[in-house]
């Protein structure tokens, strides 16, 4: 997510807290809200997809998704 994305949250969220939100504001935070959780799952997803675990024996275990 660009820079200028998590900028205008920021200032939509600050916005929100002294003077309140019109509807078309409220809708563009929660579009960008939705759009920076996703983000950041894919981003945490792919972290977890190269993430190894050693066991006592010192063999690399790749994590295994739960279902």
């Amino acid at each position: 997510m660009k820079q200028e994305h998590i900028d205008r949250i920021n200032e939509l969220a600050r916005k929100a807290k002294t003077d309140g939100l019109s509807a078309e504001e409220t809708e563009e935070r929660d579009r960008l809200r939705k759009a920076y959780i996703a983000d950041f799952r894919k981003s945490l997803e792919a972290h977890l997809e190269n993430t190894y675990v050693i066991d006592a024996k010192g063999n690399k275990n790749k994590l295994q998704k739960k279902h």
